[in-house]
């Protein structure tokens, strides 16, 4: 990465931050899967710099002027917001399992297989308060077709559906949580995306199923895994997800603090439980439990021992 390179980047990198409410607290030279030279940004919230979380993007990336502009100082104040999260890396699947997602190498690469594809490795793990080493390994793969909708192949354009990928795929029972094992595919194609809205879509959901989702977001995030320090519901992650908006996220929180279940904050994008929710804990445990035999693969034990009629 060349001097003047770096802190073109680096210049770009610290006033979007600084505009969220971020600050950066180091930047380190780092390397993509192809050996392609980075930037990694350690970013920390201003009011908080324990909360801090890793942004790496391409040495030659430059954000200066244009679309791209816009959307890394959305992704920079949506950022931001979720560090103020007792786990900002942490989210809920439909399936009812709580997950921390970490280790993605940034940008994406070109496939080394031979096939059309862009890739991005990370991994998912199971967080159930009770230090599980349940993970997946993960490589995500985009066809050409799916990114030429996506600005640009870097962190800050496509964190949020590839974790959303990672949510449904996990949520069909194509991904398993093992304590080892070699990458599993995450195929991120153009059925998740809609030309004619221009916009992501994972879920279809109705208001119950979203109250439900957010009911035990709380539970998860912030009474087991949180401390029970406020969580974020209008997170437009969990909207593009669940295939809603943000406001339509805040009336549902509405309703689920009016039954006693969460309690907003003044702000009230934000909630803790309510002690009718931490009740439940034996029954979210159960769906827990549910949801990992879901995604575990069963075999015919009849042709597992050879008993063939091929």
């Amino acid at each position: 990465m060349s001097t003047g390179a770096q802190a073109a980047l680096a210049g770009q990198v610290e006033t979007a931050a600084k505009a969220a409410g971020l600050v950066v607290v180091s930047v380190e030279e780092g390397k993509d899967f192809s050996g392609g030279p980075t930037a990694r940004f350690t970013l920390a919230l201003a009011s908080n710099n324990a909360k801090k979380q890793t942004l790496e993007l391409s040495a030659a990336f430059d954000f200066s002027q244009g679309p791209l502009k816009g959307v890394v100082e959305s992704y920079l104040k949506e950022s931001a917001t979720r560090l103020r999260n007792p786990r900002p890396d942490c989210y809920l699947t439909m399936l009812g399992l709580p997950l921390s997602f970490g280790n993605f190498s940034w940008p994406f690469h070109s496939s080394t297989s031979g096939a059309d594809t862009q890739i991005v490795h990370g991994e998912a793990r199971l967080e159930d308060g009770n230090e599980s080493i349940l993970h997946a390994k993960i490589a995500a793969s985009m066809t050409v077709t799916f990114a030429e909708v996506v600005p640009a192949l870097e962190q800050p354009f496509a964190e949020t559906f590839i974790y959303n990928a990672v949510r449904k795929t996990m949520d069909q029972g194509q991904l398993e949580l093992v304590k080892s094992g070699n990458r599993q595919p995450v195929p991120v194609t153009t059925r998740y995306y809609s030309a004619k809205q221009k916009r992501f879509i994972f879920n279809d959901t109705t208001e119950t199923q979203r109250q439900e989702f957010l009911a035990a977001k709380v539970f998860w995030l912030s009474g087991v895994l949180g401390g029970g320090e406020p969580i974020w519901l209008a997170d437009p992650r969990d909207a593009q997800y669940l295939n809603t908006t943000v406001e339509d996220l805040r009336k549902v929180a509405e309703a689920v603090a009016h039954e006693g279940v969460i309690r907003l904050t003044a702000d009230t994008d934000f909630a803790t439980p309510a002690e009718a929710l931490m009740g439940h804990r034996d029954g979210y445990f159960q769906e827990l439990e549910a949801g990992l035999k879901f995604t575990k693969p069963s075999f015919n034990e009849e042709m597992r021992a050879g008993h063939t009629n091929m």
